[in-house]
């Protein structure tokens, strides 16, 4: 999603554990805005606090670090200030191009993964024999080839 999203908003919940499965899958680093939702419930500042915990140990993104907003979204709290968070992210990030850069990212990571998708097409398709990708991955399991060189030989097949 990040990918492609202009805007990436990470969402946790306080007594899940969420914000430390969030912290070891790099998420933290993809959010522009934060929201805690249920924030109704005991933990609520003990997040808070480990997101600002982190955001000061990261480089801020054009100055700043993402907002915190605390829901709770069964009662519609908060949702005003998500989208006003989400507003005011999309005017600074517009002012210092940051957003241009982000649409300028997406497309080079959508061509590159287009390109990516359709040379391997080929390569299927106009190198590769029947059963030999499972053959070399049995290799490459067996550990008497590595990836580097098993691409290497394909490449060279293809008199690149």
């Amino acid at each position: 999603i990040v990918r492609t999203a202009d805007i990436s908003v990470v969402t946790l919940v306080p007594g899940t554990g969420d914000e430390v499965q969030a912290l070891k899958a790099g998420i933290m680093e993809m959010a522009d805005v934060f929201v805690v939702n249920k924030a109704d419930r005991e933990g609520v500042d003990r997040v808070v606090a480990e997101i600002q915990s982190m955001l000061s140990l990261a480089a801020a993104v054009e100055g700043e670090h993402p907002e915190i907003v605390q829901t709770v979204a069964a009662n519609d709290q908060g949702i005003d200030e998500v989208l006003a968070a989400v507003d005011a992210f999309r005017e600074r990030a517009q002012r210092s191009g940051l957003l241009a850069r982000k649409r300028r990212a997406h497309l080079r990571q959508e061509f590159e993964d287009t390109l990516q998708e359709r040379l391997m097409r080929a390569v299927r398709r106009r190198v590769l024999e029947p059963g030999e990708v499972e053959r070399t991955v049995d290799r490459l399991e067996a550990r008497t080839l590595d990836p580097f060189a098993a691409a290497d030989a394909v490449i060279e097949r293809m008199k690149i």
